[in-house]
């Protein structure tokens, strides 16, 4: 099971440049709103037609702009779930679903695939209600079960948990890891929400004004996100440029500090990140004075600002996470952090 999407598409002043690909497995459209997520998902759907390139599904070609391939829609063996669902609420939820299968002429088989669904998705119970009468899970539930019971060659997920409260996201999130590991194929999720990406995805790729500026497995991503941009939409809170003064050292001007790394530091490195909760008052590399600037209590946590001694005055705070547990009463006077937490960001 295979992706490639190597396309190019001019709609007004944005300009889409996409080139990636993906194997079995669920893949991450990370981005800012606005980078092409969605016209993304739109073009491989056939919503959308490329100005130019090509759209591989699994050997077969969805679109070729130098060959004059273009399938619709309706052949391309693609199942997109949309932000708002697209259930029709004229219809319930029996009706809904079998839409999905009205290719499929043997009445028999029609049943058995609907009564497989409705079981996976735990829809028992439901099948006569409209969707107005659903809440919004069953309302996911209901698109995803319209969609996997035509057997799509890929799913494409587009921020499916975004209108949902925060609790019924996380369970969701949860039960929608376990369908798509039944469902076995090439999966995109469509996200800008860093945790859901961690949390789903085998892999990232990260969008930037268009293009796909990095594309890594998602644990890799995080440690290593090689880029300012890929830093700060995988929720790093602290990015500050630099420049190299030695092979594993930088300064930092605003911060007033030079820091010693544990990867060696290329000639055009352009800034370093420390996530939130690398920060250790117990840590004797990179140690420098500091000063509280804030508290915020969080339920299980606190997010603290603090600045250095020799800090930039208009440069902004520091932010420091540290779970309850391990705060001490008394504000440290120095904080370090350990050469391998710091990642180094290039343009």
């Amino acid at each position: 099971m295979s992706l490639l999407v190597d396309i190019k598409k001019q709609i007004g002043k944005f300009y889409l440049d996409i080139s990636f690909k993906t194997d079995e497995g669920i893949t991450g459209l990370l981005g800012s709103s606005g980078s092409g997520k969605s016209m993304t998902l739109m073009s491989i759907a056939g919503i959308i037609k490329p100005d130019s390139g090509k759209i591989i599904l699994n050997d077969n070609v969805l679109f070729d702009s130098e060959t004059g391939i273009n399938q619709k829609p309706q052949q391309r063996r693609v199942g997109y779930l949309f932000q708002n669902y697209a259930l029709f609420p004229n219809m319930n939820v029996r009706q809904n679903i079998l839409c999905g299968l009205h290719k499929e002429k043997n009445k028999a088989k029609r049943e058995n695939a609907y009564e497989e669904i409705i079981e996976l998705m735990q829809l028992k119970g439901y099948e006569e209600r409209r969707p107005d009468q659903l809440s919004g899970g069953q309302q996911q539930r209901v698109a995803l079960a319209r969609i996997l019971v035509g057997d799509p060659e890929v799913l494409m997920l587009d921020e499916p948990f975004n209108a949902l409260d925060s609790h019924l996201r996380s369970q969701l999130q949860i039960d929608t890891q376990k369908i798509l590991k039944r469902f076995g194929k090439t999966t995109l999720l469509v996200t800008h929400n860093r945790n859901e990406a961690y949390q789903l995805c085998s892999d990232i790729a990260v969008l930037e004004s268009g293009k796909v500026i990095i594309q890594k497995d998602t644990k890799e991503l995080f440690a290593d996100p090689e880029s300012s941009h890929a830093a700060l939409v995988t929720g790093c809170k602290n990015v500050a440029e630099v420049t190299k003064i030695g092979e594993h050292e930088v300064d930092v001007p605003d911060w007033g500090i030079h820091l010693k790394t544990s990867r060696q530091v290329r000639d055009d490195i352009y800034a370093v990140g420390i996530r939130a909760h690398y920060f250790d008052p117990g840590t004797t590399q990179n140690r420098f004075p500091v000063k509280l600037i804030e508290e915020i209590e969080n339920p299980f946590e606190f997010n603290i600002q603090f600045r250095y001694k020799q800090q930039s005055s208009s440069s902004q705070d520091i932010w420091w996470r540290i779970p309850k547990d391990k705060k001490t009463e008394q504000f440290p006077l120095e904080i370090g952090i350990d050469p391998e937490n710091i990642m180094l960001l290039y343009k």
